[in-house]
């Protein structure tokens, strides 16, 4: 999930918040909401490859 700050940058939060904190984990803090998007692909890619 995308969301822009009030600093103007945009912020990759995971789909599903932390059991621990009951919020969503920061997964980086981007200039353009295009590299947000994808790190986020990126994310997903790694999420499901195979070591």
């Amino acid at each position: 999930m995308i969301r822009k700050l009030a600093s103007g940058e945009y912020r990759l939060y995971s789909r599903k918040p932390d059991p621990d904190t009951g919020k969503r984990r920061n997964l980086g803090t981007f200039k353009t909401r295009a590299a947000a998007e994808r790190h986020e692909r990126e994310v997903q890619y790694f999420k499901r490859a195979k070591g």
